[in-house]
C-alpha cells in the first residue's frame, strides 16, 4: 500500500518557523516530482512548492518565494519544506504528493499528481 505520510505541522506565532516532512512507503518516488500544496478552510487546495526527482529544480508559489524551500532525501524517500517568516495567511492543512509525469507548465496542477498524503495542519497565530 502506498502512502505517503506528512508531519511536522503545528502552532507557532508569526515570524516563526516550521518544517514539514513528508515519508514515503510502498514503492519509491525517486523518480517523481514531489510537491506541497495547502488549503484553509472555504479555499480551493493551491500548490506551494514542487521539487525534480534529482532535486536540482524548484518551484514556488510567489506567496513563499524566499520564505519556503523544499528539499528531498531519495535514499529516505522523504522530501521537506522548511518554513520560515511565517505569516498568519500561511494557516492551512499541508498535503504532500508526488508526481509521475509533469512538466514545467503543469507541475502547479492539483490534477497531475497521482498520490497525496492525508495533510498537516499548520496554524500561524498574529
Amino acid at each position: 500500500q502506498v502512502q505517503l505520510v506528512e508531519s511536522g505541522g503545528g502552532l507557532v506565532q508569526t515570524g516563526g518557523s516550521l518544517r514539514l516532512s513528508c515519508a514515503a512507503s510502498g514503492r519509491t518516488f525517486s523518480s517523481y516530482v514531489k510537491g506541497w500544496f495547502r488549503q484553509a478552510p472555504g479555499k480551493e487546495r493551491e500548490f506551494v512548492a514542487a521539487i525534480s526527482w534529482s532535486g536540482g529544480f524548484t518551484y514556488y508559489a510567489d506567496s513563499v518565494k524566499g520564505r519556503f524551500t523544499i528539499s528531498r532525501d531519495n535514499a529516505k524517500n522523504t522530501v521537506f519544506l522548511q518554513m520560515n517568516s511565517l505569516k498568519p495567511r500561511d494557516t492551512a492543512v499541508y498535503f504532500c504528493a508526488a508526481a509521475a509525469g509533469v512538466s514545467v507548465s503543469t507541475v502547479k496542477q492539483v490534477d497531475v499528481y497521482n498520490y497525496w498524503g492525508q495533510g498537516t495542519q499548520v496554524t500561524v497565530s498574529s
